[in-house]
């Protein structure tokens, strides 16, 4: 049986989870009071980070005895010991290589004397910083990532949709609308879930297909024009069918630049205002070198508006469609000013009520799997949440293709029901930026 371990942690990795210290299974926990000290400076804000620092400061507080500063507490069955490490040594090998004390160099310290002073059991430490890893690796402390929320295979998310080689009644059958029991498709058990779509082919014809769970049948896929916008790829056929299809409350469509992704959930939702009193569009804010929005002039909208703009230019593109004059460009307009089409920075979203909503989530690739559970669990009637992004275009410095909060929703809820996925190939921007995403 493998001995237990010791886990020192680095601040973001409690900024990212605040519940992070029940995830280490019978191993115990070493938390250095510098952390601690991080982590006061986060508690202000309306940000998830915030938002964890305090929670985490709460969970501490009913945990917090004479016990967590000198031997520790117990975190419950089958869970480890929590310490809070006050020890300020400074062990001459770090000194020698980083001599400024600084907050990533003191948790280093107290790595580097844990490992020394308790040789029975690997010390390792945790963090999402590249660079401290990086370090700790330099002076012989054990490292490791953030893992609890990481999806392995990211592959299956940024690849087309699965195509079929099936006999030419089969493909028929689908596509005159009769449908075909998927029980009846033997080469495709195992590799289809519900609401996947896939293209099936025989030799003399092909059609586009969903794996309808409530009928366990494949049904065709047609071609739909939404507020001007039709799909110019299998992909983007699929992606407005999913986004169009009331029986899927949840869809998250990926792709790269230039794909098409925000325009068609834009689209299919304009194309739908009837059926929902609000359409939301946000998209998290991504702070540029490290300056916060106070940093910019103007009040909040003037903030926001870079942000925003990429929305706006979709939108933009929808009305082109039309004309300037015309009915469906005056109605976007007269949704935008009766509140029905709203434009906003998640940030200023969280807190309300999604009943009888259409709410786009832009740049979803930045979020962490918690805050996209905040915003899924706030669903309610006549519902419909859409994630968009690009999982390899990651703005925030401590997720990755594998643990932001995007991959982590498809991975959880693939094959469920309410769900449907679609993954954008080829770029339709313009031959510039499909050739640019290909080889820069």
């Amino acid at each position: 049986m493998e001995t237990k371990k010791n886990f020192v942690l680095d601040t973001n990795v409690i900024l990212h989870d605040y519940r992070c210290i029940y995830n280490f299974q019978e191993n115990d926990i070493y938390i250095p009071i510098v952390v601690l000290e991080e982590l006061d400076k986060f508690k202000k804000g309306t940000d998830q980070i915030n938002f964890n620092s305090r929670e985490f400061a709460r969970e501490l507080d009913t945990l917090a005895t004479a016990d967590l500063f000198k031997k520790g507490v117990e975190l419950g069955k089958g869970l480890g010991t929590l310490h809070v490490v006050m020890n300020d040594a400074y062990p001459e090998k770090l000194q020698k290589a980083f001599s400024e004390k600084i907050p990533d160099h003191k948790i280093l310290a107290i790595a580097l004397d844990l490992q020394e002073k308790d040789k029975k059991h690997k010390t390792i430490l945790v963090s999402k910083d590249i660079n401290l890893r990086m370090k700790a690796k330099a002076l012989g402390i054990d490292c490791e990532d953030y893992k609890t929320d990481k999806v392995n295979n990211v592959d299956i998310f940024e690849q087309a949709q699965q195509e079929f080689d099936l006999p030419g009644d089969m493909v028929d059958r689908v596509f005159v609308g009769s449908g075909l029991p998927f029980i009846e498709v033997l080469e495709m058990q195992d590799k289809v879930v519900n609401n996947e779509y896939v293209i099936l082919n025989s030799e003399k014809s092909s059609v586009l297909a969903r794996l309808d769970p409530a009928t366990t049948t494949l049904r065709p896929v047609k071609k739909q024009k939404c507020y001007g916008i039709e799909g110019r790829n299998a992909e983007q056929t699929f992606a407005l069918d999913a986004l169009m299809n009331d029986n899927l409350k949840l869809v998250a469509v990926t792709g790269k630049a230039g794909t098409g992704k925000t325009l068609l959930a834009l689209a299919a939702a304009l194309a739908q205002n009837k059926q929902y009193s609000q359409i939301l569009l946000a998209r998290p804010i991504v702070a540029m070198s490290n300056k916060d929005l106070g940093f910019l002039p103007g009040d909040e909208k003037a903030k926001i508006s870079p942000y925003m703009q990429p929305l706006f230019d979709n939108l933009s593109v929808i009305k082109r469609q039309f004309g300037a004059q015309s009915k469906e460009a005056t109605s976007i307009d007269d949704m935008q000013h009766s509140g029905q089409l709203v434009i906003e920075a998640l940030a200023f979203i969280r807190g309300r009520s999604l009943n009888d909503t259409y709410f786009i989530i832009d740049e979803a690739q930045n979020l962490t799997p918690h805050e996209i559970k905040t915003i899924i669990t706030r669903a309610g009637q006549n519902c419909k949440l859409v994630f968009t992004g690009d999982i390899q275009q990651i703005d925030t410095p401590y997720l990755d293709a594998q643990s932001n909060g995007l991959v982590y929703m498809i991975d959880k809820m693939r094959g469920q029901e309410l769900f449907a996925h679609v993954n954008l190939v080829k770029g339709e921007r313009s031959a510039l930026s499909e050739l640019a995403s290909n080889l820069l």
